[in-house]
């Protein structure tokens, strides 16, 4: 008797379907939005008691009617009515917001942009007196060997005298 009132009261997820004329997908939904958690019996079927098939009745016709065009529609130009000009407002504040800050940005990056210039400038002359620079030490190297080659080539003779030997360059 008590196993009969507990079928009488639930109903299976097939039954649930064909009430509710969904798939399991949009009863999971359902669910989800009713805080329903489905429940199993001793055999680990699903079931749902008649009043969460009432709730989740009453979401989905919740849902439903917002997603309803014609509805949605309606409210949307009741919405627009009532509160377009604070909306309009609104809109042209943000607007205003936007394009201030926008300018003030742009300043900002144009004040940086603008000494940036300067410094490229000066690191493209510092980079070529570099590149003088380290010419003129290959120049100075080669002449110090030439120097160091002249030296080596005067030998002590005595007395404080020297005598020059014939160096030949190959070149």
């Amino acid at each position: 008797m008590i196993k009969e009132r507990t079928s009488e009261k639930t109903l299976t997820p097939q039954e649930v379907r064909t009430i509710l004329k969904t798939d399991n997908k949009e009863i999971v939904e359902l669910c989800k939005k009713a805080s329903i958690k489905p429940r199993k019996n001793e055999k680990g079927y699903t079931y749902f008691s008649y009043d969460e098939v009432k709730n989740l009745r009453k979401v989905q016709a919740q849902v439903n009617g917002v997603s309803n065009p014609i509805t949605a529609s309606k409210n949307a130009v009741a919405v627009s009515s009532v509160s377009n000009p604070a909306v309009r407002s609104i809109l042209s504040s943000l607007q205003e917001l936007e394009s201030k800050l926008s300018d003030k940005i742009a300043k900002v990056i144009d004040e940086k942009l603008e000494g940036m210039d300067d410094v490229v400038v000066e690191l493209i002359r510092c980079k070529t007196d570099n590149e003088t620079l380290k010419q003129k030490i290959v120049d100075l190297n080669k002449e110090v060997y030439q120097l160091k080659n002249e030296l080596n080539s005067y030998k002590p003779v005595g007395l404080g005298f020297y005598k020059k030997k014939e160096v030949y360059i190959w070149e």
